[in-house]
């Protein structure tokens, strides 16, 4: 059965005739529409108390409904500057989109310039409450439970890079968009969200402090954004699943802090399972958990071409394919917004060189503009 549903039906408490979006919503009545109010209350007004999560699109709140149903409340920070109707031929757009690792949506609220997403409430929250948070949770991730969560999440992913049309990249793969239910099956969340952002909206910056440490470069860079940069999204998290620990941490030692380089120096010398989280005594398969460690480096390659495709990765996660070691070198790392502004600003300085240099050669200007596309044309298939 279809986690979403392509259609919107109006919740429990009713709208008034006199709603003037009875016409836009006209003809879909198979998702639940609600109120602001009702989520409101729901929410006790959006308490800081019922918190439970920010991502880049938004805070999340935990809600109960007037017939007791739990649910998570996401608020889209950014307002949109859609009208309705495109807003909802945008969410239209990912809501027949049905798999076991992605979270479920049940309905929408959309008055005036609200747009407020409602899905259903997952019991233990995200690994970056849990697994990397403050150590204060009553789970225990034992290595099984890392395997069955780094295959979820992966299989999850694959889904949405091949398994719908057109495919969907992600943009914002992190540890707390990635929500456990009870049984710790893994839920990716806030996929397709960035089409119902403005589109001058900059990602970048609607993140909150230290989870840059996720982007791959040419995303941050360049702005350059394909399924490679999702892969090299997962290849961070998967490594923080083995480690036990955020991908940056600046109360540690300087040359410990990014745990990407970390994991690369224990590679490099030939003692990887010093990265793999030392809570772990009992069941942990150091073989493996190496092998996933690889699969992480491998995955945040600085040339995106030599990433592995998700389907790869789950294969490789699985044992049905080998670690090509001959392909993983130091992965490139963004290590704070100053080293970004820093690149981004080096980016632009060639990028303007290089026009200028193309504009007083005429002869090659054509020649300049085909390679541009055919550049163009190759990145997409990424």
């Amino acid at each position: 059965m279809s986690c979403f549903s392509l259609f919107f039906k109006r919740s429990r408490t009713g709208q008034q005739q006199s709603d003037p979006y009875n016409e836009v919503f006209s003809g879909a009545e198979n998702i639940t529409r609600y109120s602001y109010k009702e989520l409101a209350k729901a929410t006790l007004n959006f308490d800081q108390s019922n918190k439970i999560g920010e991502g880049g699109f938004g805070p999340v709140y935990k809600g109960t409904l007037k017939d007791g149903t739990d649910v998570a409340v996401k608020l889209l920070s950014l307002q949109s500057r859609q009208g309705v109707k495109e807003f909802l031929n945008e969410l239209m757009a990912i809501s027949d989109i049905s798999h076991e690792n992605l979270v479920k949506l049940h309905g929408c609220c959309v008055e005036g310039r609200h747009r407020i997403l409602v899905y259903n409430y997952l019991e233990n929250n995200s690994l970056a409450h849990t697994l990397l948070g403050s150590r204060q949770s009553n789970i225990q991730f034992n290595w099984r439970a890392r395997v069955n969560i780094c295959i979820g999440v992966a299989k999850g992913l694959a889904f949405l890079h091949d398994g719908v049309r057109p495919h969907i990249v992600h943009r914002d793969i992190k540890a707390s968009n990635i929500l456990l239910d009870k049984d710790l099956t893994p839920k990716i969340s806030d996929f397709g969200l960035a089409k119902l952002l403005p589109s001058d909206a900059s990602h970048v910056s609607t993140r909150v402090a230290g989870t840059l440490g996720y982007l791959a470069p040419e995303y941050a860079i360049r702005g350059q954004v394909t399924r490679k940069s999702d892969v090299y999204s997962f290849g961070v998290l998967l490594v923080e699943i083995v480690s036990g620990r955020c991908n940056t941490d600046t109360k540690l030692p300087y040359e410990d802090q990014i745990l990407l380089e970390k994991t690369w120096k224990c590679y490099d010398q030939g003692c990887l399972e010093k990265a793999i989280d030392s809570s772990m005594v009992d069941d942990v398969d150091v073989d493996e958990a190496c092998r996933f460690l690889k699969v992480g480096l491998l995955c945040t390659q600085d040339i995106s071409k030599r990433r592995p495709t998700m389907s790869m990765v789950i294969s490789m996660l699985t044992g049905e394919m080998e670690v090509d070691k001959e392909k993983i070198s130091k992965p490139d790392v963004i290590r704070d917004f100053r080293d970004l502004k820093l690149r981004s600003k080096a980016t632009s300085s060639s990028s303007l060189l290089t026009s200028i240099m193309a504009r007083s050669t005429p002869s090659s200007s054509q020649e300049t503009t085909r390679t541009s596309i055919t550049v163009t044309a190759i990145s997409d298939r990424d």
